[in-house]
């Protein structure tokens, strides 16, 4: 499904599912202690209904199963949603996937003890979406909104790869990442309050080939550069690699996670 937002890489099309394969290879990256302060906040565990808005190849609920609660994930992309499907059954994993756009979803009132948005909450809607996820949550219900990014002034590597993927993709916005706490637009503020946030430091490790493939299935690079731009990217950045990277390594990522509670 392809998407246009002006806000977004300059109104530059994209269409996550040209990489949900790649994405359901190379982006499971987070480190256990993405997962486990989760844990320690009390969120996502055992007797709780927790929804994952744009749930990709199903990263979080499948890494969270275990931790015993029920899970529902949705995202707008069937091809992301086909992924993670498989994933999910090849586990042993009973989780409900639903393609929908959050600002379709259509669940009874009071239905989730907690939701989820995992590196994708500035793609919404916000002044549709953000009454809409107050109504879906139980009374003191939580929002939980996580983030994490490679921090390309502080990583040779991260560094030399984000600038071969601007120079086919000046416009792409996700560039330029540094440390800061998670953006909440001021609509939210109406139905939540802010109850905790954390930005924390992670090394995440890489093979050459890993690497490539997580480059490539993020948005700048393999959801919006055409067949003819993909594979000359490719061709250049696995010679980057081979230049610059040992054949493994990690890279310096920044973490970061938001709680609002449901007024």
């Amino acid at each position: 499904m392809e998407i246009i937002d002006e806000r977004i890489d300059g109104g530059k099309a994209f269409d996550w599912g040209k990489t949900s394969k790649d994405y359901a290879m190379y982006r499971d990256i987070y480190p256990d202690i993405f997962y486990q302060k989760i844990v320690d906040r009390g969120l996502c565990i055992k007797g709780q209904n927790v929804l994952d808005l744009g749930t990709g190849t199903g990263v979080l609920p499948r890494n969270m199963y275990y931790y015993g609660a029920t899970w529902t994930g949705t995202d707008i992309s069937p091809e992301q949603i086909e992924q993670a499907e498989q994933l999910a059954k090849a586990a042993g994993m009973n989780i409900r996937f639903q393609a929908e756009a959050t600002e379709n979803l259509n669940f009874p009132v009071e239905s989730f003890d907690v939701i989820t948005a995992c590196q994708c909450f500035w793609y919404f809607d916000h002044e549709r979406v953000m009454p809409h996820l107050a109504k879906l949550l139980k009374p003191n219900g939580r929002l939980l909104v996580l983030y994490m990014a490679w921090l390309p002034y502080e990583d040779a590597i991260a560094g030399a790869s984000e600038e071969l993927a601007l120079k086919y993709n000046p416009e792409w916005t996700g560039a330029g990442e540094t440390r800061h706490p998670i953006w909440i637009p001021d609509v939210t503020y109406r139905y939540f309050e802010s109850e905790d946030h954390e930005e924390y430091d992670v090394m995440v490790p890489f093979t050459r080939e890993s690497w490539h493939g997580r480059m490539k299935a993020c948005r700048g690079v393999g959801a919006s550069l055409s067949d003819e731009e993909l594979l000359a990217w490719e061709n250049e950045h696995k010679e980057l690699l081979m230049e610059k990277a040992p054949e493994k390594f990690e890279v310096r990522h920044y973490a970061a996670l938001a709680v609002l509670k449901k007024k």
